[in-house]
């Protein structure tokens, strides 16, 4: 038991401790209200990779080319220019409008989750999943929860240090979009899906 609790907290760890400063950056640049909102959209992002990684797990550990789950990086870089030169839609009126701004900061969240983790997370838990038995699966998914909210908490409680709070509150949407560009950048260039298309025909 002990032992598939480390191996949860370690597979974790390993490919979400770049994601601790992207929650921070979330956190800060979300209204104050609605930050719980972030925890929603990371839990909806991670099961979205959880549950593909089961799936592939079972199809016989089939693991996509890494190049391939690169191409996730554009996304991010297309939120990231799009908030550089049309900036955020911020319209507080009626309750209809509320309720879509909720759903839209837990999709955005949830996006950014599966785009920043993916490569990371199907490389190593799909092998993780095809090599330990299913019994124990149960345990692990919830030691992944538990350190979801820890690394949330964690995101939250450091975007509240008043120097952090006072830039994210007045360039949070410059901090945000180049955070957003530097992760998709980042992934295309980690997935080799731009060396795969530069150079390959080299």
């Amino acid at each position: 038991m002990i032992k598939t609790i480390i191996t949860g907290v370690t597979a974790y760890i390993s490919t979400s401790i770049d994601y601790l400063l992207i929650l921070m950056v979330v956190f800060g640049s979300t209204p104050k209200k609605q930050r719980w909102l972030v925890y929603f959209g990371d839990l909806l992002g991670t099961s979205i990779l959880v549950g593909t990684s089961l799936l592939l797990a079972f199809a016989l550990g089939l693991v996509p080319a890494t190049w391939l789950l690169g191409l996730l990086g554009l996304i991010p870089v297309g939120m990231g220019l799009k908030l550089l030169i049309w900036g955020d839609d911020d319209s507080d009126s009626e309750v209809d409008d509320a309720l879509r701004k909720h759903r839209s900061i837990i999709l955005k969240v949830a996006l950014i989750t599966v785009v920043t983790c993916g490569a990371d997370n199907i490389g190593i838990y799909v092998p993780l999943f095809t090599q330990i038995e299913h019994s124990i699966i149960p345990v692990i998914l919830v030691t992944f929860i538990v350190m979801l909210t820890l690394f949330c908490l964690s995101g939250y409680l450091i975007s509240r240090i008043p120097k952090v709070a006072g830039v994210l509150e007045k360039y949070g949407r410059y901090v945000t979009a180049v955070v957003y560009i530097l992760i998709g950048l980042d992934v295309l260039w980690d997935g080799g899906t731009l060396q795969h298309i530069f150079f390959s025909q080299h």
